[in-house]
């Protein structure tokens, strides 16, 4: 028997359901969402298969049945009653301006008539979706559905431009404004997002919008779980290291079971080829941009802890570099714990080997100008770890610092910062895909990174000088004994210590010892 078709990118539901596409049924959560509420709000990262849910909800609610052979909800819906469905999407295209989204709020109201063949009259484009909604209902003598794709993208659009973000932001505002006088007419109504922001920021008034975004009940509402995954692309995993597959690509959780991004694996299953496919189709430079002005010490990534506030909200005027990197995909939650009765703490990491190997090579390339010169320090790198050549790595973390721009220090000050040079070798290392950890804890204290690669461990200590070596970083490994973690779990462990000179802005000292 042939094989299906693999979509890439997003497909309708209609597209899947007629072409012979594979389907990982998700229908159930559209019974759920109707049985439980009127008003839902979800955000994942991009790719996530949020439109595709979205048009599966719009199907259903337009009667479709044809399409829902097979499926939970053939079985499982009313399929007597249609109801009028508007639909908007902000997903394609990128608004560059406020004029652009005025046209593009044009061009929503200008298919909607088309499609139900009615005529709006109001002038203001508030005006017009409240009449458009009425309408509809008055037509069809059915609550209307009111579905909204991708609401923030023209605010994130202009997100390296504040003045213009918040304006565009001020006008989508005052249009969701119209779902909360709407209410009477409305059936349900779903909005999908990246980001999360406040209510009073952007759906002021409507305050029973319900927030799906980490319910452990709707962890797997978009995604592939390992189960979804390997029963619907049996045919095609003959021969395939599925733990390989699953360290690359799953990972991604909303406080229920991890799950794929889709995206990921229909490439991956047309390749087999593993690459960073997701990474590839955004690279975060705005991001690695604020990254850097914070003083962000990206080894922490292993391991953010964060409160509710910094999750959940996102706000132009300020933006939280931890907020960004979770909603936009790059952090996910591992674990949440009470601090104290009504203080959650939500424990962030990379979700996979994609994303950390990925962004730390992204994170590399911010820093230089000549990117030949990082993927040879690489290469070399790479040589001398298989090697066990250990005293060499200094030589090429030497080149690194010395291919930094002089001109890029002066901009961002971060010649006397520790985390600075922590993070470079922290990147390098999980740019290579290694088991890197951070700040792990013994009991004489926090080592600040060791590395395992084929049975060796190194532990490293930095240190920032005014400007000659002091020794005073391999002796803090020396005299907290370190090393004692890792006996018995490697065959030869190294203590490095490594001090980096404010001045020179290079290394100064890297000392080397052998763990008896």
């Amino acid at each position: 028997m042939a094989k299906k078709k693999l979509p890439v990118g997003i497909q309708s539901f209609v597209e899947i359901r007629t072409e012979g596409y594979y389907y990982v049924d998700k229908t159930p959560f559209v019974k759920k969402l109707v049985d439980e509420g009127k008003y839902f709000f979800l955000s994942r990262p991009r790719r996530f298969g949020k439109s595709l849910f979205l048009d599966t909800l719009r199907q259903a609610f337009l009667g479709k049945r044809e399409l829902f052979k097979g499926l939970f909800l053939e079985n499982n819906w009313d399929w007597s009653k249609n109801y009028p469905v508007v639909y908007i999407s902000f997903g394609s295209g990128v608004h560059r301006s406020f004029d652009e989204l005025q046209n593009t709020f044009q061009e929503i109201f200008l298919e909607h008539e088309k499609f139900y063949q009615v005529k709006l009259t109001y002038p203001s484009i508030k005006g017009r979706f409240k009449e458009l909604i009425e309408v509809l209902v008055e037509k069809h003598n059915q609550k209307a559905v009111v579905l909204i794709d991708e609401y923030d993208k023209p605010i994130l659009d202009n997100i390296h431009k504040p003045e213009l973000a918040a304006e565009i932001r001020e006008e989508l505002k005052n249009f969701y404004s119209v779902l909360k006088d709407a209410d009477p007419y409305l059936k349900f109504c779903f909005l999908t997002g990246v980001t999360k922001f406040s209510k009073v920021s952007i759906f002021s008034g409507l305050n029973n919008l319900e927030d799906i975004t980490i319910s452990p009940d709707y962890a797997t509402i978009c995604g592939y779980t390992q189960e979804e995954f390997e029963n619907t692309f049996a045919d095609r995993l003959e021969g395939i290291d599925l733990e390989e597959v699953r360290r690359w690509y799953n990972g991604y959780s909303w406080l229920g079971e991890p799950v794929y991004n889709p995206f990921d694996i229909l490439l991956f299953l047309r390749s087999y080829d593993l690459r960073p496919y997701w990474f590839e189709t955004g690279t975060p430079t705005f991001l690695i941009k604020l990254l850097t002005e914070k003083k962000f010490f990206i080894p922490e990534l292993e391991h953010l802890e964060v409160g509710e506030e910094l999750l959940e909200s996102f706000e132009i005027e300020s933006i939280k570099p931890e907020t960004i990197l979770f909603q936009t995909g790059y952090l996910t939650i591992e674990n949440r714990y009470e601090l104290m009765p009504g203080e959650a703490v939500y424990l962030l990491r990379f979700p996979n080997v994609e994303v950390r190997k990925a962004f730390s090579d992204h994170l590399l390339n911010y820093f230089l100008e000549d990117l030949s010169k990082k993927t040879a320090n690489k290469i070399r790198m790479a040589r001398v770890l298989k090697a066990g050549k250990v005293s060499e790595l200094m030589e090429v973390f030497k080149a690194f610092f010395a291919s930094i721009p002089h001109d890029w220090y002066r901009k961002t000050e971060l010649s006397g910062y520790e985390g600075f040079y922590a993070s470079i070798f922290y990147c390098y290392f999980a740019a290579l895909g290694l088991d890197v950890r951070v700040e792990e804890a013994t009991n004489q204290g926090r080592l600040d990174m060791a590395v395992m690669f084929e049975g060796r461990c190194y532990i490293f200590e930095f240190k920032v000088v005014e400007d000659e070596a002091e020794g005073k970083a391999l002796l803090q490994l020396k005299e907290k004994r370190y090393g004692e973690k890792y006996q018995g779990k490697c065959e030869k462990i190294w203590l490095i210590g490594v001090e980096f000179s404010k001045r020179k802005r290079n290394i100064v000292s890297f000392e080397v010892e052998e763990v008896p």
